[in-house]
């Protein structure tokens, strides 16, 4: 089974800095490249460029009240989220379909009779 994981190419885990400007102040956020290639997908899915969807996602989170005083663990979250999601069969794999067109409060709700129907004793 670990081979699946040793083998795979050392360039996936490879961290790489990358900055950005938000809200005028430039910005490093230091991910492996699979998360930088998970991050490229998703902002591809609404035409934005990764600096363009971490603007959003970092101010979409402030107003939502959300801490993101751990910006890049949030990035990892949404990354392993947005795969998570599409192998449940929540959202929709073909690029074509725009994430900001998606239903999220039923995919939302969907979700948690997944997990609960998954773990009956949450309930």
């Amino acid at each position: 089974m670990c081979q699946l994981f040793i083998d795979a190419d050392p360039a996936l885990w490879a961290s790489h800095t990358r900055s950005f400007r938000m809200d005028g102040m430039v910005t490093s956020v230091r991910l492996e490249e699979m998360f930088w290639r998970t991050l490229e997908t998703i902002g591809h899915r609404d035409d934005l460029t990764v600096p363009q969807l971490l603007h959003r996602l970092y101010n979409e989170s402030l107003d939502a009240d959300h801490d993101v005083g751990n910006f890049t663990s949030f990035l990892r979250v949404c990354c392993l989220r947005f795969l998570e999601l599409q192998l449940r069969g929540l959202i929709p794999t073909e690029d074509r379909v725009k994430l900001s067109q998606l239903p999220a409060r039923d995919i939302l709700s969907l979700e948690t009779i997944q997990r609960l129907k998954a773990n009956p004793r949450l309930t």
